[in-house]
């Protein structure tokens, strides 16, 4: 195929989320001319469930951005029926993703983490590329975050050498906090984060100074000198939010357009469905269907017809960016993959990749979920819901129209950074209190903290699993069908040791010590329930019940020594020229406890080295 004498752009990025967004603005402000292909509308500007930070459960099932993945957390049907939250229909468990401008980042939890410094330094080592090392990837941080948070430190860092925090005040995503005051009025969910936090300090012995003379660092999970520590304890959950509302790539983009519109060209209802290659393996452009609801993870596909095929073309490179599960998809229908799984489906291989679509993986989760004697009153006057035209807000919504209130946070009153155990080199639990009825993904799951303001749920999330046996296939080389998705959890994956099952039911261990203080609040403990005691009963409620929502590394990074790497350090997909991956996919291991604040750095640093490239 050869590329037309005017190409459309310099750049083609296909998805605009975590990934894909920052980095198509930020080379749309570099001077290049980028096109932004996004499958999903634009769905945020009049749409309150995008917009209000305690919505975002409600934003994930939202019909106008949804896309209902159903995966597998077990090959074996037997052990998946166990799992309440599964769908025999769907042969799966609900995993939500989002098709709009701006990706997941728009019904994400809005949770803003540096990730550990380890994470950086084991890429670094795999690629043998120190432009990885923790040492020059936190500038990337720093570059992007506009911390509102820590306002004296903001002051400080216009002075050289005083932002010892190493917080960053310029960038495009503003980071804020929850107001603690918002739970004083509420006398009983006041005392059981009191009573919690007290047990936590005592029972699992964090700091609570963690002997820092400055206190306004204590509390801080992204201030530099507790990153550079791994330091445990009780933190505050910083959150992507400005004005009491959510911010995100979506806005960035927004404002780019807007200040570069020769530049920057957004196109959503554009669903890519192959990379266009010239002569040698050189990626010159992307076949895509124009219309609106077209992938069949969305809901209503089909509905608006089968859309328009397009093509369009790029004068310098296509860059990938379509998550973990869609751009392995894309890659393998563009030829490039396992070469006998792409053979029996019919599809020419164009590079025989055998790591596309390969190790998948996740965080572990399950909630301890508790009742309360009665409703919490912070949630007395909520609905959860937009006022319908002309009709008069809840109260609390009426707050948030002012920047206030509960509605500005996620939902997550108190959260603990622990290692589960001391051999542990990195702190790998996060336990976070949210008041609310939460017990994984299924379909309805969000009307729960509707209809339900008596429960407290503890969510213990384990970071750095050790399993690496998932893997993302194609179903067919239909573009609008979706991957297949198998997790491979615990023993049926690759984890002998089963670590990972023993951190977790660490987790609700150390949740029921911090909540056996506060028993006096609870009626109830729901989730695992009185019953589930021995650690047998409950590693078995753990295989059962567990989920994730931090989906990465399917397209790994690494050396072309490494049969299964998939990019090289700068992100250019093995065999081929004018093509790369800038997503969290390219993890080769899945990093700190949040995607979204690391996969947001390496937008970053693709953007650099991307520019740098096309300059010389």
């Amino acid at each position: 195929m050869t590329r037309p004498e005017q190409p459309d752009c310099d750049f083609i990025v296909v998805g605009s989320g975590a990934g894909g967004g920052p980095l198509a603005a930020n080379l749309a402000k570099a001077g290049f001319k980028v096109l932004l292909l996004e499958a999903g509308d634009d769905a945020a500007p009049d749409n309150y469930n995008c917009q209000v930070p305690c919505f975002h459960a409600f934003a994930s099932e939202d019909e106008a951005l949804k896309w209902d993945f159903f995966v597998r957390h077990y090959t074996s049907e037997e052990r998946q029926l166990r799992d309440p939250k599964y769908v025999p229909d769907r042969c799966g468990v609900l995993y939500p993703r989002a098709g709009t401008l701006g990706g997941c980042t728009v019904h994400n939890a809005m949770i803003t983490m540096y990730p550990h410094n380890s994470d950086w330094d084991h890429l670094a080592e795999v690629t043998g590329d120190s432009s990885w090392a923790s040492g020059k990837m936190h500038q990337y941080f720093q570059r992007i975050e506009k911390c509102e948070y820590q306002r004296l430190r903001r002051l400080l860092s216009w002075i050289p050498g005083l932002n010892l925090s190493r917080h960053g005040f310029r960038g495009w995503l503003t980071t804020n906090v929850a107001d603690p005051d918002l739970v004083f009025p509420d006398a009983k969910l006041k005392d059981l984060i009191w009573r919690s936090a007290k047990a936590a300090i005592r029972e699992l012995g964090l700091p609570l100074e963690d002997k820092l003379e400055d206190a306004l660092t204590v509390l801080d999970p992204n201030d530099w000198r507790l990153i550079r520590r791994s330091a445990q304890g009780i933190r505050q959950t910083p959150l992507a939010t400005r004005g009491g509302r959510r911010i995100g790539p979506r806005e960035y983009l927004k404002k780019v357009e807007k200040d570069h519109p020769d530049k920057l060209c957004i196109q959503t209802g554009a669903l890519a469905t192959r990379v266009l290659f010239g002569e040698g393996n050189r990626a010159i452009g992307v076949e895509y269907l124009s219309g609106r609801k077209l992938y069949r993870a969305g809901s209503g596909a089909g509905q608006h017809g089968e859309g328009v095929k397009k093509e369009a073309y790029a004068s310098r490179e296509v860059i990938l960016a379509g998550g973990a599960f869609n751009s392995p998809q894309l890659l393998m229908l563009s030829g490039i993959g396992p070469k006998d799984h792409l053979a029996s489906l019919g599809i020419q291989v164009r590079v025989d990749l055998p790591g596309v679509g390969q190790n998948l993986q996740d965080r572990y989760e399950v909630g301890v979920v508790h009742r309360v004697r009665s409703d919490f009153a912070l949630l007395k006057d909520a609905t959860f819901d937009a006022p319908a035209a002309g009709a008069k807000p809840d109260p609390i919504f009426a707050q948030w129209l002012k920047g206030s209130g509960v509605y500005t946070t996620n939902g997550a009153v108190i959260s603990v950074i622990t290692r589960s155990a001391a051999s542990r080199p990195e702190p790998d639990l996060f336990l976070f209190g949210v008041a609310g009825l939460f017990k994984g993904y299924f379909p309805g799951y969000s009307k729960l903290f509707r209809e339900h303001k008596n429960y407290f749920t503890w969510a213990v999330l384990k970071a750095h699993t050790n399993n690496t046996a998932g893997h993302v296939t194609l179903r067919s080389k239909d573009p609008l069908d979706v991957p297949q998705i198998d997790f491979r959890y615990f023993d049926e994956g690759n984890d002998a040791s089963e670590d990972d099952l023993e951190s977790v039911v660490r987790g609700i261990e150390l949740v029921r010590l911090m909540t056996q203080r506060a028993r006096g609040s609870i009626e109830a403990e729901e989730l695992p329930g009185d019953d589930v005691q021995t650690r047998d009963e409950l590693r078995q409620f753990v295989k059962d019940n567990a989920w994730g929502h931090h989906a990465s590394c399917t397209n790994k990074m690494g050396r072309q020594s490494d049969r299964m790497a998939v990019v090289d350090s700068s992100f250019r997909v093995f065999g081929t020229h004018g093509l790369r991956v800038v997503d969290a996919s390219v993890f080769p291991r899945i990093p700190g406890f949040f995607i979204v604040a690391p996969t947001y750095m390496i937008s970053e640093k693709a953007s650099d080295v991307i520019a740098a490239d096309a300059r010389r």
